[in-house]
């Protein structure tokens, strides 16, 4: 069973104590990935023809599927599979035999050109070259050895021959020659037998399978096995295929050039690029070192090592991406470390095999919680959100490592789009934090500079944007007249308007409004980026409004609707007609819907998108009139309470009264 405790995940092993009572004990992934990995280690002889075995299970499975559709017998369509897919590999394994010896006993005839080569080469380094200098401090370092030799030879007694007979019995000489040529025959013999008896019995071992680790949840188990499957069998069909492609113009070219034991190298090379990156630069040494050694002259080394880069180029630029691309699910560099755990692990063959066995690993942490840790270490999937990797960039004052990702994004969506989808969510997870109390007002300058860099860095963009647009409204009408009731509609064209863009309390609501007006540039306006200060007294006597009929203002604080209602109201009073509105983005946790309203703030408009706000700010509406203070009623005072135990003061008689009680 596991448990989860906010991000960390551990697995629980149940143990009995001796009272009879059960006790849980809570084991981190990393100790089962050593004991793991342990097992592993330790049980390689074992589990290295089980490997094999499981992945030629999954590369002839669809082979036996597409048999047992043309209604052959089960049985029948596994052995005919097996047996074709061994006897192909036993050919190829007898040509590539056939062709080392054949090389082995060519090799003296070889050394005639080896030796002119090396003439060749002292007579580049003549005249004190470095070749010549290198000979010649081989040669005293060897003068020195031999003449320390001879001094030892001399020094000592002439030692007396001493033959050693060895007395082996047959069991000895079976044990150390028949069972090493045995062993790999015992080897292939019970790969092929495992893999008959996984493809006869694939659906009982998968259902054993999810009985065993998925019961509880099938939909997730037959997920994970699918992609497994269907990952690991197409690459280990498609490299194959690669590799026979690859293979069949190098061994024709090798044989063109003249190069003995073409079949040889084409073959040794099918096999190498199975083996991640070390694998072709194997593959193409070898045939480099013989050609060297056959050929007169230097052309023919030139144009073989030509005939594999230009392969090479081909296979890792076509073949490659049109066959399967990125259907591993691997990172490049998680491909290197997999070779080198695999290659520590079980040795050449684990090199081998380490991309189809690091593809399970993916797969299992893709569908596995406890294992998520494989699929972010080793998967190609991105592990941060869009909007928080532009977050995270900003927050480090790297605007342009954003920028490089806001125009690979752009290569398919406009500048509204990544603001709305990207941008704006990126400035929302910063006011969340500054909110939060864990931004220091120095980062927050730093974040806010950054985004407004970001901005000045895709002015580019934005204009080409804006010359492709032409004239907007006829780009609008036709947009609406083709698309479809479910399309969003166009961006209204913003010829001979000037707007104001400024944020509401802080930096970050100024970078806001900077996105905001530069998407306006786009659709044709005039529009002019203020800042957060102009609201207060002597910056909203300094603030320019003419010919200015709308102003928007950016609040990425959903709290500030009595800011928000202070501001609309300063404005509208500065200048008549004035049209307001407000940008109020969601935040990643949800808040700010209708956390600010129109009758609460008194706004023209209030929108949460900057294609929203762009829309409703470039509209032909009226202002609202500017709401009136509700009045104040008087209150009246009532008289003070009379002081108890004292004596009333006498009244003071009034002034009529006065004058008639007064003599005459």
């Amino acid at each position: 069973m596991t448990t989860n405790s906010g991000s960390r995940r551990e697995i629980d092993v149940v143990r009995q104590e001796p009272d009879g009572n059960l006790t849980r004990i809570s084991l981190p992934p990393i100790v089962s990935l050593i004991g793991v990995t342990a097992v592993l280690y330790l049980g390689r002889d074992v589990l290295l023809p089980l490997a094999i075995a499981l992945l030629l299970t999954f590369a002839l499975a669809p082979i036996v599927s597409a048999l047992r559709k043309m209604s052959i017998p089960k049985v029948l369509a596994v052995v005919m599979t097996v047996l074709m897919a061994f006897i192909v590999i036993a050919c190829f394994t007898f040509l590539v035999a056939s062709q080392i010896s054949n090389l082995a006993q060519n090799i003296p005839t070889y050394q005639a050109n080896i030796i002119e080569k090396i003439h060749s080469l002292r007579e580049l380094g003549t005249g004190g070259g470095i070749i010549e200098r290198l000979t010649g401090a081989a040669e005293r370092v060897g003068q020195e050895l031999q003449a320390g030799t001879q001094v030892a030879e001399i020094s000592t007694q002439k030692p007396l021959p001493v033959e050693v007979v060895s007395h082996e019995s047959p069991i000895d000489i079976l044990r150390n020659i028949v069972v090493p040529l045995i062993s790999p025959f015992s080897t292939a013999g019970l790969i092929i037998v495992v893999v008959v008896f996984m493809l006869l019995e694939r659906e009982d071992l998968r259902d054993r399978f999810i009985r065993l680790v998925g019961h509880g949840d099938l939909h997730k188990t037959t997920e994970a096995l699918q992609d497994a499957g269907s990952r690991v069998g197409r690459y280990l069909l498609m490299q194959l295929v690669i590799n026979t492609i690859y293979a069949i113009p190098i061994t024709i070219g090798l044989w063109l050039l003249g190069i003995p034991n073409a079949l040889l190298w084409g073959g040794l090379t099918l096999i190498l690029r199975f083996v991640p990156y070390i694998g072709p630069a194997i593959g193409m040494m070898m045939p480099l070192l013989l050609t060297l050694a056959v050929s007169p002259g230097w052309m023919p080394l030139i144009w073989t090592a030509a005939l594999f880069l230009v392969m090479e180029l081909i296979s890792g630029n076509v073949l490659e991406p049109w066959l399967y691309g990125s259907e591993t699910g691997l990172s490049s560099l998680a491909i290197i470390i997999a070779a080198i755990f695999w290659a520590w692990l079980w040795g050449p063959l684990g090199l081998v095999l380490s991309t189809p066995l690091t593809v399970c690993l993916v797969v299992l942490g893709r569908h596995v919680s406890q294992f998520e840790f494989l699929d972010v270490l080793l998967g190609n999937e991105p592990v941060l959100e869009p909007h928080a990797r532009v977050y995270q960039r900003l927050l480090a004052g790297d605007p342009y490592e954003a920028a490089d990702f806001a125009e690979d994004y752009l290569e398919d969506e406009y500048l509204v789009d990544f603001y709305d989808a990207v941008a704006m969510p990126a400035l929302a997870l910063g006011e969340t934090d500054r909110q939060r109390g864990v931004m220091t007002n120095e980062q927050r300058v730093r974040f806010a500079s950054a985004a407004n860099t970001l901005v000045q860095e895709l002015a580019d963009l934005a204009e080409d944007e804006e010359e492709e647009n032409g004239n907007s409204d006829e780009l609008s009408r036709d947009s609406e007249a083709s698309g479809s009731e479910d399309s969003e509609p166009a961006l209204p064209g913003g010829e001979g308007r000037r707007l104001i863009c400024t944020g509401g309390r802080g930096e970050i609501d100024d970078a806001a409004a900077a996105m905001v007006a530069q998407v306006l540039e786009i659709q044709g306006a005039e529009a002019i980026v203020g800042s957060h200060q102009s609201f207060t007294p002597v910056g909203l006597a300094a603030l320019d409004l003419d010919g200015v009929d709308t102003m928007v203002l950016a609040y990425l604080n959903p709290t500030s609707l009595s800011q928000a209602r202070h501001a609309v109201r300063r404005l509208k009073r500065r200048k008549a007609g004035l049209r307001v509105g407000l940008l109020v983005p969601m935040l990643p946790d949800g808040r700010g819907r209708n956390a600010i309203t129109e009758d609460g703030a008194g706004a023209d408009f209030i929108t949460t998108t900057v294609a929203e706000t762009v829309r409703r700010a470039l509209a032909d509406e009226s202002a609202k009139p500017l709401k009136a203070l509700p009045k104040r009623h008087p209150v009246r005072r009532r008289p003070a309470p009379k002081a108890v135990g004292k004596k009333a003061a006498p009244k003071k008689p009034g002034r009529r009264k006065a004058q008639e009680e007064a003599p005459a």
